[in-house]
């Protein structure tokens, strides 16, 4: 299975969440798919050489309709908003750029400060309405490590989210594949806010080695068992029909785990 493939991204919308290799992973299927579009709803690092062109506009629907075919993947954005990152554009807007768009649309939809590993607030993610897949993404490096803000972004949400599915973690304890199985299965952590009728693929990122993928298909087992447990939640049931493990830098797809 290649990589666009396995995320279903062929002319698709696509909101990458979570953290340990976001933007890697919009990038990899922005270089492997036709027309496609890189663009935020949240800052996003400076991308330009990861993409044909960058271009900051106020009306991207107009930007892209009038893009030439070799502008593509093409990045928009709506302003830079210091040297190293640029804003990202209201939820709405980007709905409007997928309604108008007849190729792939990829969007970082939040935030994760270079963590492996997070949970998410309040107020995020933000993910446009119109989105056809949601990619909640983990490190597979996170397993055994430390459950503290060196590697997690908002430990303390980690814990609670994973308390909720009835896990057990906290501070400072080694981070278990059930813990990081609990946060991206559940409708507070890796699948919050995953619109109506759209389709939810984890990725267990950074598998480098055997002891990495022995603790990614560990993490997909129980991203797996947690859906077992609780299917239907938020607007209605939540297609997740696999665990994709993979190795963002290298395009690799490791593996896959049916749920």
């Amino acid at each position: 299975m290649d990589l666009v493939e396995a995320f279903r991204a062929e002319d698709a919308s696509v909101a990458v969440v979570g953290a340990g290799g976001k933007k890697t992973t919009m990038y990899a299927l922005a270089e492997r798919t036709e027309r496609a579009v890189v663009t935020a709803t949240v800052r996003i690092p400076i991308f330009d050489d990861e993409v044909a062109r960058v271009e900051t506009t106020a009306d991207p629907v107009t930007t892209v309709r009038d893009a030439a075919d070799d502008a593509f993947p093409l990045g928009v954005v709506p302003e830079r908003e210091r040297e190293d990152r640029y804003r990202g554009y209201d939820v709405e807007v980007v709905d409007d750029l997928i309604d108008a768009h007849d190729g792939p649309v990829l969007i970082k939809a939040d935030g994760a400060r270079l963590r492996e590993f997070k949970a998410p607030n309040g107020t995020e993610p933000r993910i446009p309405d119109g989105v056809d897949v949601v990619v909640p993404v983990v490190s597979a490096g996170v397993v055994g490590e430390p459950l503290t803000d060196e590697l997690v972004h908002r430990p303390e949400r980690v814990v609670r989210t994973a308390r909720e599915a009835g896990v057990d973690a906290a501070i400072g304890q080694p981070i278990s594949p059930e813990t990081v199985g609990a946060v991206i299965a559940s409708p507070d952590g890796g699948l919050k806010d995953v619109p109506a009728g759209a389709t939810a693929i984890p990725l267990v990122n950074k598998v480098d080695d055997d002891e990495r993928e022995r603790a990614a298909r560990d993490v997909a087992e129980a991203i797996r068992a947690e859906l077992g447990d609780r299917p239907d939640f938020g607007p209605g049931p939540i297609d997740v029909p696999q665990v994709v493990l993979g190795r963002m830098l290298d395009a690799a797809i490791v593996g896959t785990v049916r749920c």
